[in-house]
């Protein structure tokens, strides 16, 4: 038995579990907590200025260590601020403890300022809630809270902490951390038979990956599949290098915020469906006819059993860590499949290499078109970017519109070379990158943000310089939600009307991201001139301090273009 306080066997159970970095905006009653980290030299905290920032930061360092990050906010107007955040965090199923200081157990009755039932305010976006309320259970719910949120499929959890039980003393039994290394879970191996035999016969297989495959390890036991398979491999979500963007079977991403007949295409020319670590398919917008038709048999393959068979039915099922059942499918295939249907897999990669050198070679017919374009254009700015990162450079992407710009000008060959936003709500990337970065100190993190998307977090400038963490924010200018106005493009296909974009620009009012960064003590350049572009960004990459480069974008909405891409969904609509 130990007697202490409960805020030291908090810290205690902290440094059991690992934890260096306590991601927070301190308040009133989180004060038990801050004197208690004072006397703990292993734990710095890390300073947000409003609650998203620290929540997102925890994020992108539990991303880049794979380990739960801790996370501490005020009360609940604190932990009101991290909901947005949070509900990311949740979709992406980043393991880590969000707590937040509450009012003394004696004063909840009597309804306190700032008081709350917090449990309720997170439940629907976490794994696990709780209130502790006695002081000898904080071993007990910090263990499970770790446990619980590293558990796959990894998300966060939340606890409140009031202060009366972080002040009192108590009597703890234990203070040891929660245990390692049983997640590995391999999938049946029935399962595993009737999976390879339905693969093996396939005549054109398709291979769905989403960020599950990544935080398995599994992007190298993908590819084996894949190739053995001869299958397009396509990203449901790619906020982590699922899949090696540089391989001649991967083809890119699927649009499901805005799935047009092509996605709809793709799915149905597919005889069979291999998904892993990913959801089939969670779609933003109606569409007319399901993604997925009755025609497709479907192998869903995941360690969460909540998405098998969500949606669409499935033939085979395997419920496991992707690591370790793609090795065993892979063993599988070995046997399963024929040396005609070997042939054919070959065949169809071969083809598929073919349509990627296509897909190649007319991104570099674009860029070259638009080499010169002023305001320089978004494959400029990109090809300009891959010759400046550094060896080992780590991408934080919230480019938004000028996504799929980026991820066909640089390679990410693996795991963690690549973290991006996901859940939708915007903000990631300004903290994100510093979480990655804190995570890791001897590689060149660098930041892409889409200028509306960084001023939802734009406070990060302070603790980049505050903490001189050296990451350079590289800002697509465009002027604008682009992301909306494309939007509107595809919403008024079929019609007549065109829109004036309310709400969507910034034209009358630009953002000037150079005296943003000056305000918060960060040294940066805005670019105009493409020929500028490539030197700046070499000389913020190399400088060793945080900096802002603010580069100036074409904005220009390619509208024919898309609606002529969502036309054919709304054949035969009223104009309007």
């Amino acid at each position: 038995m130990t007697v202490m306080k409960g805020k030291d066997a908090l810290v205690t159970m902290l440094q059991a579990e690992g934890v260096r970095y306590v991601f927070g905006n301190p308040g009133t009653t989180e004060l038990p907590l801050l004197d208690a980290i004072q006397d703990s030299p292993q734990l710095r905290y890390i300073t947000g200025l409003q609650e998203a920032t620290p929540l997102f930061m925890a994020d992108g360092y539990a991303r880049s260590t794979g380990r739960p990050a801790f996370v501490n906010v005020h009360v609940t107007a604190g932990l009101g601020n991290t909901v947005g955040a949070l509900y990311n965090v949740f979709k992406g199923g980043t393991p880590l403890v969000l707590t937040a200081g509450q009012s003394s157990t004696r004063q909840l009755l009597r309804e306190p300022v700032l008081g709350s039932n917090m449990v309720n305010v997170v439940r629907e976006h976490t794994k696990w809630a709780a209130e502790v309320i006695h002081p000898e259970d904080i071993s007990v719910a910090v263990r499970r809270a770790f446990k619980v949120a590293k558990t796959p499929p990894t998300g966060p959890v939340f606890l409140s902490l009031p202060w009366d039980v972080l002040d009192q003393e108590a009597d703890f039994l234990d203070l040891k951390a929660s245990s390692e290394g049983y997640f590995r879970v391999r999938p049946d191996v029935a399962a595993v038979e009737r999976a390879a035999h339905l693969l093996a016969g396939a005549h054109n297989p398709v291979m769905l990956v989403s960020d599950r495959v990544a935080q398995s390890g599994a992007s190298a036991a993908a590819v084996r599949v894949a190739e053995q398979l001869g299958t397009r491999v396509y990203a449901t979500q790619f906020a982590e290098v699922n899949f090696p963007t540089a391989h001649p079977q991967f083809m890119g991403m699927l649009n499901l915020s805005w799935p047009g007949p092509g996605v709809r295409d793709t799915l149905a020319q597919a005889d069979v469906i291999l998904a892993v670590g990913t959801n089939v398919v969670g779609q933003f917008t109606d569409t007319p006819e399901p993604l997925v038709g009755p025609q497709a048999r479907i192998v869903h393959l995941d360690s969460s059993a909540w998405e098998i068979e969500k949606t669409y039915p499935v033939e085979a099922a395997l419920w496991c860590d992707p690591l370790a059942g793609l090795l065993e499918l892979s063993v599988a295939l070995e046997g399963e499949m024929s040396a005609t249907q070997r042939e054919a897999a070959r065949t169809r990669a071969a083809t598929i290499g073919e349509e990627s050198r296509r897909r190649r070679e007319a991104f570099q017919k674009r860029l070259r078109a638009r080499w010169g374009h002023v305001p320089i254009s978004p494959e400029r700015m990109m090809w300009e970017l891959r010759g400046a990162l550094p060896p080992q450079a780590i991408i934080a992407d919230e480019s938004i519109t000028c996504r799929g710009t980026l991820m066909q000008s640089v390679d990410f060959a693996k795991e963690g070379d690549m973290f991006a936003i996901r859940g939708g709500g915007l903000g990631w990337a300004m903290p994100g990158a510093l979480g990655i970065q804190l995570a890791q100190p001897d590689r060149s993190v660098v930041a892409v943000v889409g200028d509306g998307a960084a001023m939802y977090t734009i406070q990060a400038l302070w603790t980049a310089a505050r903490y001189h963490i050296p990451v350079t924010y590289v800002m697509c200018n465009n002027r604008s939600y682009k992301v909306l106005k494309e939007g509107t493009a595809r919403y008024l296909a079929g019609t007549d009307r065109v829109s004036e974009y309310v709400g969507m620009n910034f034209h009358e009012l630009p953002l000037d991201f150079v005296k943003l960064g000056e305000a918060f003590g960060i040294q940066g350049v805005r670019v105009e001139d493409p020929e500028a572009l490539g030197p700046a960004l070499r000389d913020s990459m190399g400088s060793g301090e945080p900096r802002m480069v603010d580069v100036v974008i074409d904005d220009t909405v390619a509208v024919q273009d898309l609606q002529a891409e969502w036309a054919g969904w709304f054949a035969g609509r009223p104009a309007s």
